[in-house]
């Protein structure tokens, strides 16, 4: 075996890569012993290079346990996904380390509703599928802002016994926010075991909001500043309204999925635009970096 070879073994092969829309890309890495053990619900953290990689969490987008292929969906937002991107099928990438988190939980549903935004479908997607295989009865109503937006709709058509597409300026499905088809629904009297909602932090926000009143158990995804994915850097960290009481907790150990009612949205939120500003610089280094080296 000569020494490139020897590399590759140690690094994840990019088998599979397709574009969803103009900042939503998918991708098959080769790694057998995540694909063994994944589940909806958990995630990985993956460095692109060794040199100057950076760890990010992405959540498990779904798994070929034969192929030994675990899929991630994922948005081109900074530096590292920039950089993820740009590499092609057949390449490798560094580091590949999972599957890490809490699976979603999903044994005794029989009827549920999926709500998915943005890329945040990609997450709600693989819940979907194993609830329908489960034989459940499986709703779902995913969000974007407009059709060329739009991402697994044959997957969830597939996957779901109803589906609501929901754009936020009708030119795709009907027009209006994912809370639409939920007032409709819960005004019917409309009754679920379950709501599980997986997207933008506002989305979640607001599908809480309008479940609460009916009662039924809602499950939310919470993706935060993630570094170590073992609970010991804390930048993971939520604060939860649960008995009273202010508690902590950590998305990557105690999560991914918490109970949507006891989450301090307005904490999470303010911490996510922390890092937004540096997010867009290292975006931009980086394309500025590609242009040159081309």
């Amino acid at each position: 075996m000569d020494i490139c070879t020897e590399m590759k073994s140690n690094m994840y092969k990019i088998v599979n890569k397709k574009v969803l829309n103009p900042t939503v890309m998918l991708m098959d890495i080769e790694a057998p012993f995540v694909a063994r053990k994944a589940q909806p619900g958990q995630f990985i953290i993956l460095r692109v290079d060794e040199e100057r990689g950076e760890r990010i969490p992405l959540t498990i987008s779904g798994y070929d346990r034969e192929k030994g292929t675990v899929r991630i969906i994922f948005q081109i937002v900074g530096g590292t996904t920039k950089a993820l991107s740009m590499k092609d099928e057949g390449e490798y990438i560094a580091d590949f380390c999972g599957p890490l988190g809490e699976a979603t939980k999903t044994d005794g549903l029989k009827k549920v509703l999926i709500v998915g935004g943005g890329v945040g479908c990609a997450i709600a997607l693989p819940v979907a599928q194993k609830l329908h295989a489960d034989g459940a009865e499986v709703v779902s109503v995913i969000g974007f802002r407009n059709k060329d937006l739009l991402i697994l709709e044959d997957e969830f058509e597939a996957a779901s016994d109803r589906l609501f597409v929901m754009t936020d300026d009708g030119s795709a499905g009907e027009k209006g926010n994912v809370c639409a088809p939920l007032k409709k629904m819960f005004a019917d009297g409309e009754v679920f075991d379950e709501v599980i909602a997986i997207g933008p932090l506002v989305m979640m926000k607001f599908v809480v909001e309008e479940t609460k009143p009916t009662g039924i158990p809602c499950t939310v995804s919470m993706n935060p500043i993630m570094i170590d994915g073992t609970g010991m850097c804390g930048g993971c960290r939520l604060t939860l309204n649960r008995d009273g009481k202010r508690v902590t907790k950590f998305a990557c150990v105690d999560g991914p999925d918490f109970n949507g009612y006891e989450v301090d949205f307005d904490e999470a939120m303010s911490r996510s635009r922390m890092y937004s500003d540096f997010e867009r610089h290292e975006y931009e280094d980086s394309c500025n970096l590609f242009r040159e080296v081309k």
